[in-house]
């Protein structure tokens, strides 16, 4: 009975919550990003493709909107390699309408459907895998993204400081999806107490490096498709180390939930355990803990960084010249913060539950 109505309170604060986020949430209407302008999109589906040396005419029947079942053409030009998109009758595609010529352009295909049978067969796995547990997993991812785009991001839109917004996120994010995810007992609490210790210490890391390093945070080209306006009140250091303290909550998550785990069972285990036998005997476990997430994290960010790493080393540019492009130290710093935070909350995580449970009976 007090399960269900703790279980009850948790969904009463994520639904008060998110409430407040809708609420809180800055409101304004922006344009389309730079290319897509205002012309009208349709979706379209190839129905014939005629190629003429490089170039293809592509004929299409429009799917949606005030031209649906309209028969339209565009020309493709494939003379270089990066425009060759290999469109196949059957494709559906984006086709943007240019008023001023009264012609269409194709502007990238249909991916909505293939993210939605994917993300099905995701939610899928965990539920089947995890059962009740990744039912509320599932509801805590659904709640973080919620923060992000409406809370977060809008507020380091409208000015407000990156840092700030990330730190205030992680509050609702931490206990939310925490509890969510685990229930609310001991465990959980503990997991929690090591993750924001871990986040302290993080920042402190990242602020100190982010300085150290000379990072201004404009080395991405992101940012220039943001309105002038925007750019002018958003500080790119701060986002950076925004973006590495967003990042490294998820990843607390699952070993900070696994030491309070460990050290709970040692503890059901041999009941009059000691503080510094419990610590020590869990320890061991966390040490192959942080060993394989460590490869895991570095191996994560060098395969989302592959297409840039692939260009530097195709010019040849020599190690030193590759690590101080700041493009480079951003994600250099950023693994290495990343990991720093997973070898300390093992210990720190480890050391809350190991003096709670010891003083337990």
């Amino acid at each position: 009975m007090k399960i269900k109505k703790l279980n009850f309170a948790a969904v009463l604060i994520l639904i008060i919550l998110s409430a407040l986020i809708f609420f809180l949430s800055p409101t304004s209407k922006s344009p389309k990003l730079e290319g897509t302008n205002d012309e009208p999109t349709y979706k379209a589906k190839i129905t014939d493709i005629a190629e003429l040396g490089s170039q293809k005419n592509i004929a299409l029947t429009i799917l949606n909107g005030d031209k649906e079942g309209e028969q339209v053409v565009t020309v493709e030009d494939e003379q270089f390699v990066l425009n060759q998109r290999n469109f196949k009758i059957g494709d559906k595609v984006l086709i943007v309408y240019l008023d001023n010529s009264g012609s269409y352009y194709i502007y990238d295909f249909v991916r909505s459907n293939s993210l939605l049978l994917l993300f099905v067969i995701f939610l899928a796995a965990v539920v089947v895998v995890s059962g009740l547990g990744g039912v509320g997993a599932i509801i805590g991812m659904a709640f973080s993204f919620l923060v992000l785009f409406k809370l977060t991001l809008p507020f380091i839109l409208s000015g407000i400081s990156p840092v700030l917004a990330a730190v205030l996120s992680g509050f609702l994010i931490i206990p939310v999806t925490f509890f969510l995810s685990h229930g609310l007992n001991k465990k959980t609490l503990i997991a929690m107490a090591g993750t924001v210790i871990t986040l302290i210490l993080v920042y402190i890391l990242a602020y100190a490096f982010i300085h150290f390093g000379n990072l201004t945070g404009l080395s991405s080209e992101e940012g220039s498709f943001l309105r002038p306006e925007v750019i002018e009140r958003i500080d790119f250091r701060g986002l950076v180390l925004a973006g590495m303290i967003i990042g490294i909550i998820g990843v607390l998550d699952d070993i900070t939930i696994s030491q309070a785990a460990i050290v709970q069972q040692l503890k059901e285990t041999k009941k009059n355990i000691k503080f510094k036998e419990l610590y020590f005997r869990s320890m061991k476990v966390g040490k192959d803990h942080i060993s394989s997430m460590v490869n895991t994290l570095i191996l994560i960010y060098a395969g989302a960084a592959l297409p840039l790493l692939l260009l530097f080393v195709d010019y040849q540019n020599s190690f030193n010249e590759i690590i101080n492009i700041e493009m480079i130290s951003e994600e250099i710093i950023r693994t290495l913060i990343g990991s720093l935070g997973l070898i300390l909350a093992v210990p720190v995580t480890t050391a809350i539950a190991a003096f709670d449970f010891s003083k337990s009976n």
